[in-house]
C-alpha cells in the first residue's frame, strides 16, 4: 500500500464513505461451483455515490507486473484521491492471466477491480434474500438478473496449456471461462473409470453441467 505524505482528509472523508456503504448483493451464480457472488457491477452500485458524494475520486488502471514474475501476470492499480486536499491513498494487485490474450486480460482485470474495490473499502457480500423485506422489487429484479445470468451458456476457448494435468487415455481438457470470469479446465471424454486420477488432480464433479472441472488458476 502507498500513500500521500498525509492522509488526514482522506481518512474523514473515507470515514463518512463507510458510514453510508452497505453490503455488495451477490447478483450472479457462478455455474460451475454453484455458488453466488456479487459482480463488479453489484460493487461500484453500492459504492459509487458515496464515494462521489464525499469527493473522493476512484481510479483503477492497468499497470506493468513485476519483471521477476515473468509473462502472464497483470498488475492493477486501486488508487482513492481526496479531490479537495490531492490526498491519496492506493494498493497494487498482481494476478496470474487465465490466457494470453485479449479475453484473458479482461477477465483478469475485471476479477481483480471487484476483490481490490472491496478490500480497499472493507465492502462485504451479502446474498439476495437479506433485502427481501425491504426492498421487494429490487429482489425481483437482481433474480432475474441471476436467472439470465445462470442460462447464459459458458464461453469455451481452446486449451492453451495442459501443465499440471494429468495424461488420461480417452480424457481431452479444454479451457472454459465461468460467469464470474474466471477462467476453469474441463476434463471431457471417457472419464467415468478416471474419477479417482481426476479428483486427486483437484478437479470436482458437477452435477448440473455433468463434467469435472477445476479453477485454471487458484484463487
Amino acid at each position: 500500500m502507498n500513500t500521500s505524505s498525509a492522509i488526514t482528509k482522506l481518512s474523514q472523508a473515507m470515514l463518512k464513505v463507510q458510514q453510508q456503504l452497505q453490503p455488495a448483493i451477490k447478483d450472479a451464480k457462478n455455474t460451475f461451483v454453484g455458488n453466488d457472488y456479487a459482480t463488479l457491477n453489484s460493487v461500484m452500485e453500492t459504492c459509487k455515490d458515496a464515494l462521489i458524494s464525499h469527493g473522493i475520486w476512484l481510479t483503477q488502471l492497468p499497470c506493468p507486473a513485476p519483471v521477476e514474475l515473468g509473462t502472464g501476470h497483470i498488475a492493477l492499480e486501486t488508487k482513492l484521491i481526496h479531490a479537495e486536499s490531492g490526498e491519496w491513498i492506493s494498493s497494487t494487485a498482481v494476478i496470474p492471466l487465465p490466457k494470453n490474450d485479449p479475453q484473458g486480460m479482461g477477465s483478469a482485470i475485471t476479477y481483480a477491480r471487484r476483490y481490490s474495490l472491496c478490500a480497499m473499502l472493507g465492502i462485504i457480500t451479502e446474498d439476495d434474500d437479506g433485502n427481501a423485506a425491504s426492498n421487494p422489487v429490487q429482489k425481483q429484479a437482481r433474480q432475474q438478473r441471476v436467472k439470465a445470468q445462470s442460462q447464459k451458456p459458458v464461453q469455451e476457448s481452446k486449451n492453451d496449456s495442459s501443465r499440471a494435468l494429468p495424461k488420461l487415455d480417452g480424457v481431452t481438457y479444454k479451457n472454459v471461462q465461468a460467469d464470474d470470469g474466471r477462467m476453469c479446465v474441463v476434463a471431457t471424454g471417457v472419464t467415468l473409470d478416471k474419477k479417482e486420477m481426476l479428483k486427486a488432480a483437484g478437479f470436482k464433479w458437477n452435477s448440473q453441467q455433468k463434467v469435472w472441472w477445476k479453477y485454471a488458476v487458484a484463487a
